[in-house]
């Protein structure tokens, strides 16, 4: 189910945006996608921050992070028991047409509210696909939660149809970034390793999450680079993302993968957390 509830542009109800909007017109913006469960935007405050580093990032003055704030909270009074909130801010219209950001304008802020389910039968492991297509560097840009994600709607339209959960995005140098819509985390003895995201890839809240719990449950985590050779070999691999929190891998490809009771500890543990 994934049925949109209401949404906000600029505090006022709406459901679309000026033609002009530069988020429309070239993807000059961020946004975050957040659990809402029984009534609370679960570890909101890692999604504000990751906000405010993006449009620092991109270079975005947005001074309405207490009207966001606002509209948070009026989704959160009309939010089923379980919901995707997703906020947006786009650098909004300018007078000037071109890609430099000339012109006057204020930033503008977008949220929407979406009804939703916990996904069905992920304990027992999913399947990731391995897509044909690589994905670029960008290390301006890395980590960050930005408009641009042309590469993650290519690769995932490479697996429609099949019967995989997540599509893997791999770079040209043929090492692990993350999943199309997902961090990717390995495990090796009690060891957790994860792609560095320096130079592509978004740095999930789930992902920090785990990095901050892992250690607090006796488990070392190490950012390094990975190949599918790696996962392949890994005693055990998991997806992490705000929706699904931490979910097994029993596929990558056709290569089966091990299950691991380091995965469910790590998910019964993050399933109780919402800051």
């Amino acid at each position: 189910m994934s049925d949109l509830i209401a949404s906000w542009v600029d505090g006022v109800p709406l459901k679309s945006v000026p033609v002009d909007d530069r988020g429309l017109q070239y993807g000059d913006g961020v946004f975050e996608t957040i659990l809402v469960r029984s009534g609370t935007a679960r570890f909101l405050e890692a999604h504000m921050a990751r906000l405010r580093r993006g449009l620092a990032v991109l270079g975005i003055s947005f001074t309405d992070e207490a009207a966001l704030r606002a509209d948070v909270v009026e989704a959160l009074r009309i939010a089923p028991s379980l919901a995707i909130l997703k906020i947006i801010v786009t650098r909004g219209s300018r007078t000037v047409r071109g890609y430099a950001p000339r012109g006057e304008g204020a930033a503008r802020r977008i949220a929407m509210l979406w009804e939703t389910e916990a996904p069905a039968g992920v304990d027992q492991g999913v399947t990731v696909h391995v897509p044909a297509m690589r994905v670029s560097d960008s290390p301006r840009l890395a980590g960050i939660k930005h408009l641009n994600r042309l590469e993650n709607v290519m690769a995932a339209a490479e697996s429609l149809g099949g019967s995989a959960f997540e599509t893997l995005l791999l770079d040209r140098r043929e090492e692990v970034v993350s999943g199309a819509a997902s961090n990717l985390f390995a495990v090796r003895g009690t060891n957790l390793l994860t792609p560095r995201l320096d130079r592509a890839g978004v740095a999930g809240i789930v992902r920090g999450v785990v990095l901050r719990e892992a250690p607090r449950l006796g488990f070392a985590v190490t950012e390094q680079t990975l190949t599918l050779g790696d996962l392949i070999g890994a005693d055990a691999v998991f997806l992490t993302n705000a929706r699904i929190g931490v979910v097994p891998v029993r596929h990558v490809g056709e290569h089966p993968i091990r299950m691991s009771e380091i995965v469910m500890t790590l998910r019964t543990r993050i399933e109780t957390l919402d800051a």
